[in-house]
């Protein structure tokens, strides 16, 4: 009888803030699917040595939960039934020219899936979950979004990097280039929003699992707004002191600590963030316009509606449960 290497079947490659938690969620009650458990270990970011001294707020902190020694990364899997597809999910990964390398070099069979969202509306629900948490010391999202040079130069982790991140064309170009076409489902956030059942089944087609074993796509963890002001510019600031001396702490510990400053932080604001106006949209939209005509390119379909000056909101927002 074989033993199989612990290594994943497949891998959910990105994007954050594009469903990727949601469907994560949903994945891990299929029967034949075994989702490791911890989501994001962030282990092809790593290169088998300590994760990049990130220097952004509460980078320093959240690397410490990185898996980045091959034996715990392994072991992440040891308990897999035999039969199961076994999932790890980073969605930073697609990001990664680093991570998409090791990953075409380690894992020549393994399938990757990709969900891709309107790079502004994604850029913007990043900046709503650091702002909400505290940590995006800059409260208008415009700004932040133009920082972002500055702040890649100063170190900051890549989920700082808003657009960035949205390039997708670029990395699934180079993803391409690195691992055959068959082996990389892409999906649209959309999809997952407005036709889960049709689109968990499409996915378990693709890893090889039956279809109709999983048909809820459970609310993403995007944050509610919080309005800017001297309160919350003070309970963040009180956040984010906390977070960078939380890195000399285990993570658990700061994760307790902090989460009665984020629950005040939070609490009392409105559900729904501001929508952006055209004009905001059709500035940053002229960042990444670039890209999505490479994305058109790679994947050889429309993406005109990303181009429109009016967004498509959260996830609760277009299901209309906010």
């Amino acid at each position: 009888m074989s033993t199989r290497e612990p290594r994943p079947d497949a891998l959910l490659v990105g994007a954050p803030k594009a469903g990727t938690s949601a469907l994560h969620a949903a994945l891990r009650a299929h029967p034949q699917i075994w989702a490791s458990p911890v989501k994001e270990p962030k282990f092809y970011l790593c290169g088998e040595a300590p994760p990049p001294a990130y220097r952004g707020p509460g980078d320093a902190h959240s690397q410490q939960e990185w898996v980045w020694r091959r034996r715990n990364y392994e072991a992440l899997f040891a308990d897999a039934p035999p039969a199961s597809v076994r999932l790890e999910s980073t969605p930073f990964y697609l990001y990664s020219p680093d991570a998409r390398r090791r990953i075409a070099e380690e894992l020549p069979d393994a399938k990757l899936v990709v969900v891709v969202r309107d790079p502004v509306d994604r850029a913007y629900s990043n900046w709503t979950h650091l702002w909400a948490d505290g940590l995006e010391p800059e409260a208008d999202f415009v700004r932040a979004w133009r920082d972002e040079d500055r702040r890649v130069d100063a170190g900051w982790a890549p989920f700082w990097h808003y657009r960035r991140m949205g390039r997708y064309g670029e990395q699934l170009a180079d993803l391409f280039s690195r691992v055959e076409r068959e082996r990389v489902l892409v999906l649209r956030y959309r999809e997952l929003v407005s036709e889960p059942v049709a689109t968990l089944d499409r996915v378990s087609r693709f890893l090889g699992v039956d279809a109709g074993c999983v048909g809820t796509v459970p609310p993403d963890n995007s944050r509610g707004f919080v309005e800017d002001g001297p309160r919350t510019r003070a309970l963040a600031l009180a956040v984010r002191a906390g977070a960078a001396a939380g890195a000399f702490a285990p993570p658990q510990v700061w994760r307790r600590a902090s989460r009665p400053l984020v629950a005040a932080l939070q609490r009392g604001g409105p559900s729904r963030r501001p929508r952006l106006t055209p004009e905001q949209r059709g500035a940053l939209l002229a960042d990444v316009a670039d890209d999505v005509d490479v994305l058109e390119e790679v994947l050889g379909e429309s993406f005109a509606d990303w181009r429109s000056g009016a967004g498509r909101g959260s996830f609760s927002e277009r299901t209309g449960t906010a």
